[in-house]
């Protein structure tokens, strides 16, 4: 399965840059040096393989694997997947990239705007399909990702930190452009599914 192959090699790697930080200032994602450097543009795409801590890889792996595995073989094959989560990773840090690369102290990592673009693709087939938070609380997948991007927008606001919190609104934006593109039945069928929530 591709998702678990990402989640593996994600982790691998987000743990090798925890103990080693030159392996992190190489692969996070920094619009300043990008800019200046065209062979750096290969940032892009290796932000999605580094976290700022523990709880930031767990959270997207999370993620990742709850909505992933929903749409993986179900909706898109697994090139079809592999395109739609390394395009993800590269479209959803251009808008970041275009603000930033003036600030040589701007810097973020995470596979928070291909994680967001797979949740809203899954979001458009099953809205009332369930996660489960800590693993107790479920929560249905569309009220988890519109609370993901209110979470993304207020952060973004605020400022600070590595998490690129912009980059997840333009990664959810890109996950239904994308699905809509490629499979425009999807529309339909989140009219339809959307009209009949589970619990009613």
């Amino acid at each position: 399965m591709l998702t678990i192959s990402i989640i593996v090699l994600t982790c691998i790697i987000s743990f090798t840059a925890f103990n080693r930080p030159e392996v992190f200032d190489k692969l996070c994602f920094n619009p300043y040096i990008m800019h200046r450097d065209r062979q750096e543009l290969f940032r892009f795409v290796s932000v999605g393989f580094v976290h700022a801590d523990l709880g930031h890889l767990i959270f997207n792996m999370l993620t990742l694997y709850f909505f992933g595995k929903a749409l993986e073989g179900r909706i898109f094959s697994e090139v079809q997947f592999l395109l739609f989560y390394v395009s993800a990773l590269v479209l959803s840090g251009i808008d970041e990239y275009v603000k930033q690369k003036n600030n040589p102290q701007y810097r973020a990592c995470g596979a928070s705007g291909a994680v967001a673009a797979i949740m809203f693709s899954v979001v458009l087939f099953a809205p009332w399909e369930l996660i489960y938070l800590k693993f107790i609380i479920p929560i249905p997948f569309i009220v988890f990702a519109v609370g993901y991007l209110i979470y993304s927008y207020y952060m973004d606001r605020r400022g600070g930190g590595l998490i690129g919190h912009g980059i997840h609104l333009w990664g959810a934006l890109y996950g239904l452009a994308f699905t809509l593109l490629a499979e425009p039945r999807s529309l339909s069928i989140f009219l339809e599914r959307i009209a009949k929530p589970h619990f009613l």
